[in-house]
């Protein structure tokens, strides 16, 4: 677990600062009116909140594959991410956004009700492909579920005002998130973190199978518990205060776990900082680049992730996954 941890902090240490700089006008705080007051009020905010998001997908998406022991596992694709965004679309759509807790709320128990509804319906089944096949559609269910149920609210929103606010909520984006979205999302994604690390050694014992894990003193309704805990927390904070972020959870895993031991509990702290490391250069780059209004970081995580999912799928075809 200690290689890339050095690495991905120098990284970090490196791409913050130009986050802080970084936006369709350059920042320069020398000859910049005001540049002490955009940093503290805009930039510096909006990079804290894609760090505190980008760790917390990252940790669920490498304590979801630990646990499914299926590497294609995401809190998007498996319907967690779909789940708390209908947890808050129902907010929009009830009238209840306004308030301060009714969208997070909502959009944790969406997160927390997805992940036990998978957990419900497929298991947990033995290494192969019959396991992953089965996680795979139950997380496809999950998710189509939650987009139909995400669509007939847009489709029968009360007023044109709620199914804009909803469409482009969705999108998922960092745009206008101050101090209020950081103190809201980064507890609950510190606890979030803190419960999937408390699942880590269980995560470790049950990759040699469950009656082995039990023998070790693993309690694996213990272990459920946990999990649904901090991929509801981590996942379900960033939803409320970002929207979907996809496949962070997905890509960041597999990019740190040739550096570690490949155990699981060795994956989640260097995935959550490459989750954070992921999400900052991506904010920072939909900032800079010259289109008419900021592409939302929601479709720029996309682009990069759909590409990297069909190249995984076609990796795992040829036996090499």
């Amino acid at each position: 677990m200690t290689r890339p941890i050095p690495l991905l902090l120098l990284l970090l240490a490196l791409a913050f600062p130009l986050s802080l700089l970084a936006g369709r006008v350059w920042i320069d705080p020398a000859s910049t009116p005001n540049a002490a007051l955009i940093l503290a009020e805009l930039r510096l905010p909006r990079s804290v909140l894609a760090l505190v998001i980008g760790a917390g997908l990252g940790a669920a998406g490498a304590a979801m594959q630990g646990y499914l022991r299926n590497p294609l596992a995401d809190p998007g694709l498996f319907g967690i991410a779909p789940m708390a965004a209908l947890g808050a679309v129902a907010s929009f759509w009830l009238g209840y956004a306004a308030q301060p807790w009714a969208l997070p709320l909502l959009a944790l128990l969406g997160a927390g009700a997805g992940m036990a509804l998978l957990a419900l319906i497929a298991g947990r089944s033995a290494n192969g492909t019959s396991g992953i096949a089965l996680f795979t559609l139950a997380g496809l269910m999950v998710a189509s579920l939650a987009g139909t149920l995400t669509s007939l609210a847009i489709s029968t929103a009360p007023n044109a005002f709620a199914m804009s606010e909803i469409v482009t909520w969705l999108m998922g984006a960092l745009t206008d998130r101050g101090w209020r979205e950081v103190w809201l999302a980064a507890p609950l994604t510190l606890a979030g973190i803190a419960c999937l690390l408390m699942a880590a050694r269980g995560l470790d014992a049950l990759t040699l199978g469950e009656a082995a894990a039990r023998s070790l003193g693993v309690e694996p309704g213990r272990l459920l518990a946990w999990l649904v805990l901090g991929v509801g927390l981590t996942v379900g904070s960033g939803v409320a205060v970002a929207g979907i972020v996809g496949f962070v959870g997905l890509v960041v895993p597999h990019l740190v776990r040739p550096l570690t031991d490949r155990r699981p509990s060795q994956l989640i702290v260097p995935s959550a900082l490459a989750g954070a490391l992921l999400v900052l250069v991506a904010d920072s780059a939909v900032r800079v680049i010259p289109f008419v209004t900021e592409l939302r970081l929601g479709i720029a995580l996309s682009l990069i992730g759909a590409p990297f999912f069909l190249w995984l799928l076609l990796r795992m075809r040829r036996g090499l996954a």
